[in-house]
């Protein structure tokens, strides 16, 4: 008996204007930024089209998207960052950072739902880690660092004739992998230190 085929809904085709203004052509409808935005958070999959052109937009489109909600005082991107990934433009290592930022943030939707659900399960979702946070944004840093050194065609391992650059990715992916579980398992030591402390706070007082 042959497999069933699995579905694959084609995205929706967005069409831009020269007026700018943005048509759905699966509502027929026109939408903006902000429209275009709840559909990326509904998990809605486009691509957007210059209408006269007919050339794929959708890039600066999103990117279009980010700088409107970081206008709007939403800032997801340090200014650190920004400054890093601009110096990046035009390097000989530009290649490799697209694939390790789509990794990277692939990795932190799938742990920020165990995270979710560890927080709703233990503290009624108080969230009271930004120092951990911060402390795992210096490690994928570091994480960072260590895959520009290890691609630099003229490094040590270039020099020796080690590992190719695919066999280096996979290892870079097994490792960074391993490093943000490790990261997620004392996230969730520190939340049950700090449960046993709110025990000891709540707990009435013995006359």
């Amino acid at each position: 008996m042959a497999e069933k085929d699995d579905v694959k809904v084609a995205p929706i085709t967005i069409k831009k204007y020269a007026n700018r203004r943005l048509y759905n052509t699966a509502t027929s409808s026109y939408v903006t930024l902000d429209h275009l935005c709840q559909m990326v958070k509904d998990g809605m999959d486009f691509v957007v089209y210059d209408a006269k052109t007919g050339e794929d937009i959708t890039r600066s489109v999103l990117t279009q998207i980010i700088v409107e909600e970081e206008s709007k005082g939403q800032n997801l991107l340090p200014i650190s960052f920004l400054r890093q990934l601009i110096s990046f433009y035009g390097d000989n290592m530009q290649w490799v950072v697209p694939r390790y930022l789509e990794h990277t943030m692939q990795s932190f939707a799938r742990n920020q739902e165990q995270m979710r659900d560890y927080f709703s399960n233990t503290i009624g979702g108080i969230f009271p880690f930004g120092t951990t946070f911060e402390e795992m944004g210096k490690q994928n840093l570091a994480m960072f660092e260590r895959a520009m050194r290890m691609f630099t065609p003229f490094g040590p391992q270039g020099e020796q004739g080690g590992k190719g650059p695919g066999d280096q990715t996979e290892a870079f992916m097994q490792q960074t992998r391993a490093e943000n579980e490790k990261t997620l398992s004392d996230l969730q030591k520190q939340l049950e230190e700090l449960q046993k402390q709110l025990v000891t706070i709540t707990k009435p007082k013995s006359d």
